[in-house]
Parts: structure tokens; sequence; C-alpha cells
């Protein structure tokens, strides 16, 4: 089976979240499914780039998350969305893709 690539994790963590919450409107849960997907991610991460690596995009996941607040007030919540999570997993295909395994598209 294909493995699926921390960017994409991610991302669809990101809008995972957010579309959970929303369509909810239970908040915590939209919080649950963010979560669990930055844990995947993280875990992808440090077994693609070490430990340094996956700090640091866990931290930028979080940065993205935080900073897409104040972000959809300037441009709408989808779009604000959309540009961390594509912010996101830029970063993560950035630090990853030298560990890509050829021919697959996966990290």
């Amino acid at each position: 089976m294909a493995k699926v690539s921390a960017a994409v994790i991610a991302a669809g963590g990101l809008v995972g979240g957010y579309a959970t919450a929303r369509w909810t409107k239970k908040r915590p849960l939209g919080g649950v499914a963010l979560a669990a997907a930055g844990a995947v991610a993280a875990r992808e991460w440090k077994q693609a780039a070490g430990t340094k690596a996956a700090v640091g995009l866990t931290a930028a996941y979080a940065a993205a998350f935080a900073g897409s607040h104040p972000l959809a007030k300037k441009v709408g919540a989808w779009p604000s969305v959309f540009a961390v999570a594509g912010g996101v997993a830029v970063a993560s295909w950035a630090v990853t893709r030298k560990n890509a395994q050829p021919g697959t598209g996966t990290v």
C-alpha cells in the first residue's frame, strides 16, 4: 500500500480540523482531528528527517494553526486555512525531500 506523505497528513489535519469544527459546531472535536493528524505527521517527520526537523515542523504546524486565526480576519476563514495548510505542506516537503523514496513521491 502506498504511504501518504507527512506533508499531505499535516495539510489535511489543518483543513480537516477546521472543517470538523465548523460542520459539527464542536470546536473540541476539530481540535482532536487537528491534534491526531499533527501527531501522525510528527512521527513521519521524525522518521524521515530526525528529531530536530520533527520538532521544528511540529512547531510550524502549531504556528500555522494559531496564525490562521488573525489571517482569517483579513482574507476569510477558508482562504486562511488553505494558505497555512499549503505553507506547512511546502515546509514539510522542503525539509523531508532528501529522504523521499524515488518513484513514490513519499518520504
